[in-house]
């Protein structure tokens, strides 16, 4: 098998730790390629690499930066399709579904193509008499980025270009279960004319993010993954002085109230519950039904589940595998914990036929009726495709539920009753809300993060607060003496 290099210094490098990982394509349930993982000495080298590339490009014009930046825009868009190709030849996303990945990634390096602006400090002349003071923005060094598996282009494009713009350097550390995206990202940069250093990738394990998270040369951390770790790389960052935002898990719900259009309500439901195999952080997982929709609706999303294919990605195909059998049996897992903690199983999941090789790991959509909200079922993020759908009698009784979890990302409210859906806007307690809008992922010019156990650290991903996290500011206060200045005066300025 091939063995997938890392990226030091503008060019592919093999690990030489002896230490590997299988990489496999999930729709035929083979190891299909390997990825060696870095040890104490390679990161130690991309560290360094880094470090070294970041002063000439830390100075170079904000023209000359942002001319890169749109040629690896112009790079990206019209060769997305290979790098869709490569997503689900190693995630198992189908194809579409990795080419919109690709899109929402692009949208973030479109807006960093505005980095003249955004990089904007401010002037105020005559703060006190003949004295100025104005801001600027500098860059703050060496960012690490420790992107999940489940979107292997997007998730580092939600950081690297803003990162890159300000004039950091960036250390890449994809999962080590499809880090191929990474390298041909690394591949486009360069094309793109990027200088040596300034993009790097380290392929690894727990020795690889440890090494990142306690090198003294990197000033930033930016993590997406699950809360447990989430909350592991902060506390590790913030105490080793870096800068970190860590964006968590999720367990987000999807509040319909009786004056809801339940046929929009189900496809809705469907499609944020089922898209990429449920293995996003904003898929819905939880339908909060204010009765007496339930039953009604419950019927029509089964009938549209009906309709869903399951299969290899490359195939015509809706919905394609679980990234690995290990991650497959966990979530099939929590079907046996429903149906033992009470619930109704309406759709299993576990006898699918998909149009696929047999040994692919496959787990068909699920629908769980009933679900206690004791269960693990409802309590934990699964991570896959299943649905829950918990019976509540009032709007205020599914707000409180939804406020009582450990997690704050997403949520949506489903109702023709615009006083509804302001009052949910203003009192849920989470940090991003779709109105009729299943997820409610934010354009790349506002900030994706949640609140409570969705997110540690000092910031939301991309957006301003992106390139307030990737700078320093500092505030300068100026004058420019008049040769009869007036001599000398101990006392406090006044004026």
């Amino acid at each position: 098998m091939s063995v997938i290099p890392m990226w030091i210094n503008g060019k592919a490098v093999q690990s030489k730790s002896g230490r590997f990982g299988d990489v496999f394509d999930p729709a035929l349930g083979e190891a299909t390629k390997q990825v060696g993982f870095a040890n104490q000495e390679e990161i130690n080298a991309t560290v360094a690499a880094a470090k070294a590339a970041f002063p000439d490009w830390r100075d170079l014009s904000t023209a000359r930066r942002q001319a890169i930046m749109f040629r690896f825009r112009e790079l990206l868009e019209a060769k997305k399709p290979e790098l869709a190709a490569i997503i689900t030849a190693e995630h198992g996303k189908v194809l579409s579904d990795a080419l919109g990945e690709i899109t929402r990634g692009q949208e973030v390096v479109e807006f960093a193509c505005g980095l003249p602006h955004l990089l904007k400090g401010e002037f105020s002349e005559n703060a006190s008499t003949n004295v100025d003071v104005y801001s600027i923005k500098q860059p703050i060094g060496v960012a690490g980025i420790i992107s999940p598996f489940n979107f292997p282009a997007m998730v580092p494009m939600w950081f690297f270009p803003v990162a890159i713009a300000a004039g950091n350097t960036v250390i890449l550390k994809p999962s080590e279960k499809d880090p191929s995206s990474a390298i041909w990202m690394a591949e486009l940069w360069k094309e793109a004319g990027l200088p040596d250093g300034v993009f790097n990738v380290l392929n690894g394990d727990k020795e690889a993010v440890d090494g990142l998270l306690n090198h003294p040369d990197v000033a930033s951390i930016s993590f997406v993954g699950s809360t447990p770790i989430a909350q592991y790389i902060y506390e590790t960052s913030a105490k080793n002085g870096k800068r970190v935002q860590a964006l968590g898990g999720a367990k987000n719900h999807m509040l319909v109230l009786p004056d809801a259009d339940l046929d929009l309500v189900a496809d809705s439901a469907v499609n944020a519950g089922f898209g990429s195999a449920g293995e996003r952080c904003m898929a819905i997982s939880v339908i909060v039904a204010v009765e007496p929709v339930a039953d009604s609706l419950i019927a029509k999303v089964k009938e549209r589940m009906a309709t869903i294919k399951v299969g290899d990605g490359r195939r015509n195909c809706d919905m394609g595998p679980l990234v690995t059998k290990q991650h497959r049996d966990k979530v099939a897992s929590y079907i046996e914990i429903a149906e033992k903690d009470g619930a109704t199983v309406v759709v299993d999941g576990r006898g699918v036929v998909a149009d696929g090789a047999p040994g692919g790991f496959w787990l068909g959509p699920t629908l769980i009726d009933k679900v206690p909200t004791s269960s693990k079922v409802y309590k934990e993020e699964i991570f896959g495709p299943v649905l829950s759908v918990v019976r509540v009698q009032s709007y205020d009784e599914g707000l409180d539920l939804i406020n009582s979890g450990a997690f704050g990302n997403g949520t949506a409210i489903f109702t023709n009753d615009g006083g509804a859906a302001r009052k949910f806007q203003n009192q849920v307690q989470v940090g991003m809300i779709g109105i009729n809008v299943p997820i409610p992922v934010p354009v790349a010019h506002f900030s994706f993060g949640g609140w409570k156990h969705s997110l540690f650290g000092d910031s939301r991903a991309h957006g301003e607060e992106g390139f307030r996290f990737f700078t320093q500011t500092k505030v300068i206060t100026s004058r420019w003496l008049d040769p009869s200045h007036g001599g000398l005066n101990l006392g406090f300025p006044q004026n």
